[in-house]
């Protein structure tokens, strides 16, 4: 029954630290990335999708290798920060990123999907 507990609360747990990401991430970001979504942007849904999986890809890491619930969390958030400062530092290495993305400018998209899942990829790893 232990198994079936830690198995839900860390899915939960898992899900609920990825909404909360997305919507700090959204936050963060100078445009709205879900209207412009609804509208067929493709641009900032391979932006924000490559930071989303990014994420998780840490917080799947940090379930695998933390023993203790508490770690898991700490790590998650470690990882949401990760993320975050990457989109910032992206967005000052490329000052028109935010408007390119806003302007549906898939390359651009594109790159900093990658950027993202790239960064959660090498994080997600150094939990290991």
């Amino acid at each position: 029954m232990d198994a079936l507990i830690s198995y839900f609360l860390h899915l939960t747990s898992g899900l609920a630290m990825v909404a909360a990401f997305a919507g700090i991430y959204m936050a963060v970001t100078p445009f709205h990335e879900l209207a412009l979504i609804r509208q067929g942007f493709v641009a900032p849904a391979l932006s924000l999708g490559g930071a989303v999986i990014g994420f998780s890809l840490t917080v799947a890491s940090s379930i695998l290798h933390n023993d203790s619930y508490p770690l898991f969390m700490m790590w998650c958030g470690a990882g949401l920060t990760v993320q975050v400062v990457t989109y910032a530092v992206l967005a000052r290495a490329f000052p028109r990123l935010p408007d390119q993305l806003a302007g549906n400018n898939v390359a651009a998209g594109a790159t900093a999907g990658i950027v993202s899942l790239v960064v959660g990829i090498i994080n997600a790893a150094c939990m290991s």
